[in-house]
């Protein structure tokens, strides 16, 4: 007989998701070392952006958890500890060096993806096995190496720029993306290379699981992350594989999995996803997100998949720096505004630096949200403690909405 669907509320869903990405934990706690270490691993990941519109996006994801957080214990863990390290999930990520095994097939894939893809082989060259060999030469030979460290006698006709990389700019990512250099540090946001070797533990660097364990591993630490997921919500939490081969692995599991329902914010139809067969034991201990106000970051995982963030927190969020300004809904660098477990609003901030200021250049509180006094003196404590964590010296409030 077929077992009738565990049903879950759409608040179940949000308290857990919300628990296991860290944003039950009250915020004024000491956040040491260690702490920040266990944060990240239970979180998975924590994308790294270039864009530093009010802050660099890690630190602000972070912060945004903890007020204690402070940067530099990131940048020991990364450079000192080597507990964590640089690569990529559905971007360029920091990821706990434990879980570098199962980047393996991952670098292999890329590996096949560079050879095959025009626009590598038009940066790279006719020569471009020669310019790679001559490059991880050079890193073995002498230590710690940047891109500014070599120097292209010509581009192929596209000079300077993100997307006009030269010869040795391309082979470097080529080396990174692949395993055989990893970022040793970065100097101003731009990486140092070594070889992977060197930087990657051996307990870490040695071990190649095969095909199924890596997936076993992404499916089963995107599940433990996430608490309930469908296929495609496992498969797009690492980005490692197609929502194809999530599912086949649900299937294959079927004896560890449960099918649930989960209510979605909107009242509508409840959604079928997987999950552990302890998930009520979990949830009996799951944690009610902290009652706060606080800004995440345009890049912070719990909105990174926009249909899923739309389904548990009914909010429909878009990152706009890339889109033409003339076609943008709100600003170039909105940061979503979490209070408690809903979004209430919106704030488009810039940090002027030479200026020592904080603007906030829009404000827009979510349908059915009232600017009250308690919240809107909310949003002012919350910019306040931004500002010091950012080391602005001012706010100015252009929109003269927060009085």
């Amino acid at each position: 007989m077929t077992q009738t669907p565990l049903q879950l509320s759409n608040r179940q869903a949000r308290h857990l998701f919300m628990d296991l990405q860290g944003l039950a934990e009250p915020c004024h706690l000491k956040l040491t070392k260690d702490a920040l270490y266990d944060l990240i691993e239970r979180m998975g990941f924590v994308q790294l952006d270039s864009i530093s519109t009010v802050e660099r996006a890690h630190h602000l994801t972070l912060y945004s958890r903890y007020q204690t957080y402070r940067p530099r214990h990131l940048e020991r863990l990364i450079e000192d500890d080597r507990l964590l390290f640089e690569n990529w999930t559905h971007d360029a990520s920091v990821i706990p060096t434990r879980f570098y095994p199962y980047w393996k097939h991952r670098f292999a894939r890329r590996r096949d993806e560079l050879h095959a893809n025009a626009w590598f082989n038009e940066r790279v060259g006719e020569n471009g096995h020669e310019v790679i060999a001559k490059l991880i030469d050079h890193v073995r030979e002498n230590g710690q190496s940047m891109s500014r460290d070599f120097t292209d006698d010509e581009h192929n006709g596209v000079k300077g720029g993100w997307w006009h990389w030269g010869p040795s700019k391309a082979a470097l990512e080529y080396l990174w993306l692949t395993g055989e250099l990893a970022v040793a540090k970065r100097v101003n946001f731009q990486k140092v290379y070594d070889l992977a070797e060197r930087i990657i533990p051996g307990e870490h660097h040695e071990p190649e699981p095969d095909w199924y364990q890596c997936v076993d591993w992404h499916c089963s630490a995107a599940l433990d992350r996430l608490g309930t997921a469908t296929p495609g919500e496992l498969a797009q939490f690492w980005d490692a594989f197609s929502p194809d081969v999530a599912k086949t692995w649900c299937a294959e599991n079927k004896d560890r999995l449960q099918v649930v329902e989960v209510a979605p914010a909107d009242g509508g139809k409840p959604r079928a996803a997987f999950a552990w067969l302890d998930l009520e034991d979990r949830l009996a201990g799951v944690r009610e997100p902290a009652a706060r106000l606080r800004f995440l970051s345009p890049f912070d995982p719990v909105i990174r998949d926009r249909n899923r963030a739309q389904r548990l927190f009914g909010f429909d969020y878009r990152f706009e720096a890339f889109v033409p300004q003339a076609k943008r809904q709100y600003g170039y660098y909105v940061l979503p505004i979490l209070e408690g477990e809903r979004f209430v609003g919106r704030i488009d901030m810039k940090h002027h630096r030479a200026e020592g200021r904080l603007a906030v250049n829009g404000l827009w509180w979510e349908p059915k949200v009232k600017a009250g006094k308690g919240r809107v003196a909310a949003c002012r404590a919350e910019l306040e403690r931004l500002r010091r964590f950012i080391g602005a010296e001012t706010i100015d409030d252009s929109t003269g909405l927060l009085g």
